[in-house]
């Protein structure tokens, strides 16, 4: 048994080297949601054929043949006839647009704001007031376009999410000091008198409030 798993365990070895091979060099960024899939099952198959007596070493190589012929006739489908990318791959979504937040691509990615918000500090930018694009990308990563603006009104500044899809985040307010008094207050005095209306309201010291409602 030790001896058929040592010959499977090679052979495998070896066949996924030419797999790799033939799919060619991809940064981890540039895997998407299919290719990822590729990989988790190419994997398990050769996991499940090693130890199971019942599969013999030409069933092993047999599947992942068969594995990876399907998966580059899929990709040169995809390259071959682009309305497919889509469908198959995914294709960028603008999470900020033109300075807004787009609420239904959001909610079609199921992205949250306080997710949004930490894909966004890892792009170096701490307020969604700075971003004028933002796009998520079919591998989960984002990229952003920040807006020309002096220098003085936006900054890197560290920002609080204060409502959340018309939430009062009550924890955060008082982790800077403050209370739902006050936001309500400093909601008023900027004209937003429904706080169910606002999908979104961010505060920082050095620039206060800045708040994308529904509409």
């Amino acid at each position: 048994m030790i001896t058929a798993i040592t010959i499977k365990i090679i052979a495998g070895f070896i066949a996924l080297m030419v797999v790799i091979r033939f799919i060619g060099k991809k940064e981890l960024s540039e895997v998407t949601p299919f290719d990822f899939v590729f990989i988790v099952i190419l994997g398990g198959t050769l996991e499940e054929g090693v130890y199971d007596e019942k599969v013999n070493i030409w069933d092993v190589l047999y599947t992942i043949g068969l594995w990876t012929a399907l998966y580059l006739l899929t990709d040169f489908l995809v390259r071959k006839f682009e309305r497919l990318r889509p469908i198959i791959k995914g294709e960028p979504s603008f999470l900020v647009n033109n300075g807004r937040l787009d609420i239904k691509e959001l909610a079609k990615n199921k992205v949250e704001s306080e997710q949004l918000r930490s894909l966004l500090r890892m792009q170096g930018v701490f307020s969604i007031s700075e971003v004028k694009y933002a796009l998520l990308e079919p591998g989960g990563q984002i990229s952003v376009l920040k807006k020309e603006s002096p220098e003085e009104e936006t900054g890197d500044v560290l920002t609080h999410l204060i409502i959340d899809e018309g939430q009062i985040e009550e924890r955060i307010l008082a982790q800077i000091g403050k209370d739902k008094k006050w936001i309500i207050h400093q909601l008023k005095e900027e004209g937003y008198e429904d706080i169910k209306k606002i999908y979104y309201a961010e505060w920082s010291e050095e620039n206060g409030l800045y708040v994308q409602t529904y509409d």
